[in-house]
């Protein structure tokens, strides 16, 4: 199926933006991920509610969004939610933009044919090639992800489009997929559902109203099952307790840990942000057990600050 035939391409393409972000040199994450950060976004309202990936405006000062005519409108880092990973962006000056209008992941199937689109007019045509759980080295977990290829080089904020020209998810990254022999550069896209449940929230409020999730600061891999600590995070919980490079966390609260994304739910159940937990680690190949008190991860980030 040829997507084009049944999508209007150019009028998809003008509610997407290119977004541009700086961070000040001294913000949490300016060292990993850097203090000027651009991608794209989408255009969800027609008053200039633009949505994108959070990792590009996380604790930004200034935000700037680029229509394909060019003309450049100061923005404003909105919310950024640490559990789906999105970020909203509100234009402090007319986009005259058309919204595009939300889709459904959940009804999308492996082989539908898709559009993913970034802010300076390049476009992809793919397929979804999978949905399924993905667990991030960053403390991040998605039950049903969706991944695409073929691949688009610029794929952060990009929009997924399905062939009915609906938005279905947002690019977040870029991945390798091995099919036999074969390895192949494909996408992953936060799938467009997780928004509509927080979307009220994070407009009135900046975040969800819930409790946060408790946070480590752990940078960790699954390596045959075994979650493997590659990093810590700067003064983060995982940091005063110890928790260092090659640790292998093999147990929290006297119960086995199974996979990365098994280690995360038990972070996360185990209590609010701020309650310790006991971790038994296999370090130079002994045991070592370590308590580590949680915390809110957005504690430690700038907040945005509107000009």
């Amino acid at each position: 199926m040829n997507i084009e035939k049944t999508l209007d391409i150019e009028n998809t393409l003008r509610s997407i933006v290119a977004v541009r972000a700086t961070v000040p040199e001294d913000a949490y994450t300016a060292n990993t991920l850097g203090t000027l950060r651009e991608g794209s976004g989408v255009v969800i309202r027609s008053n200039g509610l633009v949505l994108t990936i959070g990792y590009l405006i996380t604790e930004a000062d200034e935000v700037w969004l680029t229509r394909h005519d060019g003309k450049v409108v100061p923005a404003h880092a909105l919310a950024y939610d640490q559990e789906t990973g999105f970020g909203l962006v509100q234009a402090l000056a007319p986009l005259d933009l058309p919204a595009l209008e939300l889709g459904s992941a959940s009804g999308a199937d492996l082989g539908d044919p898709v559009v993913l689109a970034d802010g300076t007019g390049q476009y992809v045509e793919a397929e979804i090639v999978a949905k399924q759980e993905f667990a991030g080295y960053w403390e991040y977990l998605l039950d049903e992800a969706l991944f695409v290829a073929p691949a688009h080089p610029s794929w952060g904020g990009a929009a997924l489009v399905g062939a009915d020209g609906k938005l279905i998810g947002v690019g977040s990254l870029r991945l390798q997929m091995s099919q036999g022999s074969e390895v192949a550069d494909i996408n992953m896209a936060v799938p467009i559902d997780l928004l509509r449940p927080i979307l009220d929230d994070l407009l009135t409020r900046g975040q969800v109203n819930k409790p946060a999730r408790p946070w480590l600061g752990a940078f960790s891999a699954e390596s045959n099952g075994d979650v493997v600590v590659m990093n810590v995070a700067p003064g983060s919980p995982a940091a005063d307790a110890g928790l260092r490079h090659g640790d292998v966390i093999a147990e929290i609260r006297d119960s086995d840990v199974d996979g990365l994304a098994d280690f995360y739910r038990k972070v996360w159940n185990s209590g609010p942000a701020g309650a310790e937990i006991p971790l038994r680690v296999l370090r130079d190949g002994r045991d070592a057990w370590l308590r580590v008190k949680t915390a809110d991860r957005q504690s430690f980030l700038k907040k945005p600050q509107l000009q």
